[in-house]
């Protein structure tokens, strides 16, 4: 019985030698083998340093709306998409989407046993048959097909994700005894498929047909801005982002990153104005066109004409120069959904300290609770509505031909400078 209690013993002083904690000689050391970690750079975007700048219009205020009065705020550091989410990035989540609705419907699942939380996850390494009748239902039934053919009934791609509302958090007062957590840990389930009918909707008397059949899914435009996405869409396709890179680093067995989302409104132009300050473009300003007469955006130049500035509709994501943050298009080609409601007095009353208003409309409220802002302009704009400090809105169920969205990703540490 001694030997075993002095075995016992020692393997005791070995596991805490491993852990290091009798290595400190009683001092305040911290918790030991935690590694340096820096903040890897995304794919496809651009780093953009914590800084400062005058928010709000750049130009007079004709008519005196005082909706983006000047003020000046504190942005933190963050990555940014170099340019728009592209048609083909987009496409990655529909068939993340179709892929798990088909293992649904299959049921290739798993089963997870955790502390009592037992629940099922999707077995992505087995291979799905799509020619198993099984899958039927997730195309159109023979009365609605067109010309015969099989074809996915879209509506039915629908990604559900699990999201954590810090807001009312930090707002609600613990009671004792009672299951706290779960009144603001939160799922949603969002339709994700791009409204491609948007382009004869928004147009009356206009013959936009071609661009229906074919803007979202020929390869002619893979590298075009998505549109048809209406606010929630964005916000899906950032939450699907976020898990599909957190698998990876999981996978990895390293620290996951921070989430992608939408920028807020301040975010975004602090990033447009791309380190200067009371510029009225992302190049500079105050003109459109550079030295050489060449306009510098997609937009819709004079009295009208489209094709002035090379671009009838949305051309590529990364075409003309970019900012001086390497930012492509943050005037012009789609305007972007921001993750703030609008309201004419948010420069006003939001802090100077990374401004942020939100505010997530139910389907029974008032339309105007729906408001969501959108800045840059587009490819059917006057210069006015490409202008750094100009906001305007659209409503957060609603899909446009003219509207997209680019991600951001809060960069986590003072600055990416520090690891050199």
């Amino acid at each position: 019985m001694n030997r075993v209690i002095r075995i016992l013993a020692v393997v005791g002083v070995i596991t805490l030698g491993s852990c290091g904690l009798n290595r400190d000689q009683g001092e305040l050391t911290g918790v030991p083998g935690r590694k340096p970690w820096f903040h890897p750079q995304p794919y496809g975007t651009v780093y953009v340093p914590t800084g400062t700048f005058h928010t709000g219009q750049s130009d007079q205020d004709i008519f005196r709306s005082y909706i983006a009065p000047n003020k000046q705020v504190s942005i933190h550091a963050m990555w940014v998409d170099e340019t728009e989410i592209t048609n083909n990035e987009y496409r990655q989540f529909v068939y993340y989407v179709i892929d798990s609705l088909a293992r649904t419907i299959t049921e290739q699942t798993i089963e997870v046993e955790n502390a009592g939380d037992n629940y099922t996850i999707l077995d992505y390494k087995k291979k799905v048959d799509f020619k198993s009748e099984d899958l039927d239902q997730m195309y159109y039934s023979p009365a609605e097909r067109f010309r015969h053919k099989k074809q996915l009934d879209t509506d039915k791609l629908i990604f559900t994700y699990q999201w954590i509302d810090y807001r009312e958090a930090a707002s609600t007062q613990k009671i004792p005894g009672q299951d706290h957590r779960k009144r603001f840990v939160k799922s949603t389930a969002t339709p994700i498929y791009p409204d491609t009918l948007c382009w004869i909707r928004d147009f009356a008397y206009s013959y936009n047909e071609p661009m229906t059949r074919q803007y979202f899914w020929h390869p002619k435009y893979d590298d075009y801005p998505v549109v048809g996405v209406n606010w929630k869409q964005a916000k899906a396709f950032c939450k699907w982002r976020t898990e599909w890179l957190n698998r990876y680093w999981e996978a990895q067995e390293q620290p996951i990153t921070e989430e992608f989302r939408l920028p807020t409104e301040f975010e975004w132009e602090y990033a447009a104005r791309g380190g200067r300050d009371n510029n009225m473009y992302p190049w500079g300003g105050p003109y459109t066109r550079n030295s050489k007469g060449c306009f510098l955006a997609n937009f819709k130049p004079n009295r009208g004409d489209y094709m002035g500035d090379g671009g009838m509709y949305p051309v590529r994501s990364d075409a003309y120069f970019p900012n001086d943050y390497g930012l492509y298009n943050m005037a012009g080609n789609v305007a972007e959904w921001t993750n703030n409601a609008y309201s004419e007095s948010t420069h006003q009353f939001s802090h100077d300290l990374n401004p942020d208003y939100q505010y997530d409309a139910r389907e029974d409220e008032s339309i105007t609770m729906k408001r969501k802002v959108i800045r840059g302009g587009s490819w059917k704009d006057i210069a006015y509505f490409i202008q750094n400090g100009s906001r305007t809105y659209e409503y957060q169920d609603t899909c446009k031909s003219y509207i997209g969205f680019r991600c951001v990703q809060t960069y986590i540490g003072r600055s990416a400078l520090d690891k050199r």
